[in-house]
């Protein structure tokens, strides 16, 4: 099984702006997807999405929210059995406990995916991920920490991520409505 090494940063408007920009130009845009996850447990580590492409029910195996390296478990659905998967996991017990809606831009850069994404009511952020195998993680990490000085941009602290994920895992219902 692949390990995911990410860092994350959460960046301003203007700063996503000029993300787009820069990735459009210096990278490969590899897609563009409109998102909605439901986080299932209070762990936030069993979740399920649909997005422009398919449905998928997948697991973050780690220590603790934000994690920087972790494995995960993915099984993709047709997007079209999203409510039927949402029903499967409701009868189960696991009845969503946030919903995120996410708009994400994926590109490919550097030896790096690079995504640019906007959630409603949480904010903008960059995200630089690296797959690799087991025992590799520390030089992908290391290669992410050098994207992230490349492009300007302290790693927010996992601490910060917290934090906000807190604020919005009270709130969401309230940061999410639409006017």
């Amino acid at each position: 099984m692949a390990v995911e090494v990410e860092l994350r940063s959460f960046i301003t408007g203007k700063k996503y702006e000029q993300l787009l920009e820069f990735f459009s130009k210096e990278g490969k845009l590899a897609s563009k997807d409109n998102q909605v996850t439901y986080t299932l447990n209070d762990q936030n580590s069993i979740r399920i999405q649909k997005n422009d492409f398919h449905a998928k029910l997948w697991i973050k195996l780690g220590k603790e929210q934000h994690d920087t390296i972790h494995e995960e478990i993915e099984i993709k659905f047709d997007k079209n059995d999203f409510e039927e998967l949402e029903k499967a996991v409701t009868v189960m017990g696991f009845a969503p406990k946030i919903k995120w809606f996410r708009k994400r831009q994926t590109f490919e850069w550097e030896g790096v995916s690079a995504m640019v994404d906007f959630t409603r009511g949480y904010g903008y952020i960059l995200e630089l991920e690296k797959l690799c195998e087991k025992g590799e993680e520390d030089s992908a990490l290391k290669l992410l920490n050098e994207k992230m000085k490349k492009l300007e941009i302290e790693v927010t602290p996992k601490e910060e991520f917290d934090k906000r994920f807190a604020y919005y895992r009270e709130n969401w219902r309230s940061l999410t409505a639409l006017e």
